[in-house]
């Protein structure tokens, strides 16, 4: 059975699980770039900014963290090293409100993947509902084998049809939502480990700052 006939034989819910579909698709390959620009240079411009910091070389550290200002954990980090002269515990803040406000970009568009999810099978459904109607409408008992036989089939075509697509779409999706939700738990989980890092960084530069006054006043 050709693409034509498949989609003509699912029936009317074949028009919504068709947009699923390429809506689903195009959400698919915008997060997918989204997580391989951050996997790809993530690790690598973090190592670099905490090591300029460890070294006491704020500026440059600062400048780099703005040339990857497109990076999450980047714009966290910023937030914090430009805020001025904070005590630690402005500093821990200021990384966890930004962490937090981060959230909604890296969780972009899980909720319409899960109403894809529901949705799909659901409309698959409607498919097999309908098209069980159709064919007990054309079943005419006194005429079995007859020429109502064609309106019997092709109600059942529907109904198989409409099901196989909307379950289809709801699987495929699923899996990719799923990948999307690990990647975010783990990005979340190598934020709170730098963030950490970062942190105590700052509090040892905060700390000797603090003894360094203390001696010039004795």
């Amino acid at each position: 059975m050709g693409i034509n006939n498949l989609f003509s034989a699912g029936g009317v819910v074949m028009v919504p699980l068709l947009g699923f579909s390429v809506l689903a698709v195009g959400l698919i390959i915008e997060r997918l770039r989204f997580w391989l620009k951050v996997n790809q240079r993530q690790n690598r411009v973090v190592r670099d900014i905490l090591n300029l910091y460890r070294r006491d070389n704020v500026v440059s550290a600062i400048d780099g963290l703005r040339k990857n200002a497109d990076l999450p954990i980047a714009r966290i980090f910023l937030t914090a090293l430009e805020l001025e002269e904070p005590t630690p515990e402005e500093f821990r803040l200021a990384l966890e409100s930004e962490a937090q406000a981060e959230i909604p970009l890296l969780k972009r568009f899980q909720t319409i993947f899960d109403t894809i999810i529901s949705l799909a099978p659901l409309l698959g459904l409607l498919g097999t509902v309908l098209g069980l109607i159709a064919s007990f409408a054309s079943l005419n008992l006194g005429d079995v084998g007859g020429s109502q036989t064609a309106g019997v089939t092709g109600g059942i075509s529907e109904a198989l049809v409409s099901t196989a697509a909307g379950l289809v779409v709801a699987i495929f999706t699923l899996m990719f939502a799923n990948t999307f939700r690990g990647l975010y738990q783990r990005q979340m989980a190598l934020i709170q480990e730098y963030g950490g890092e970062l942190e105590l960084l700052y509090r040892r530069r905060y700390e000797r700052g603090g003894e360094k006054s203390y001696a010039s006043t004795r």
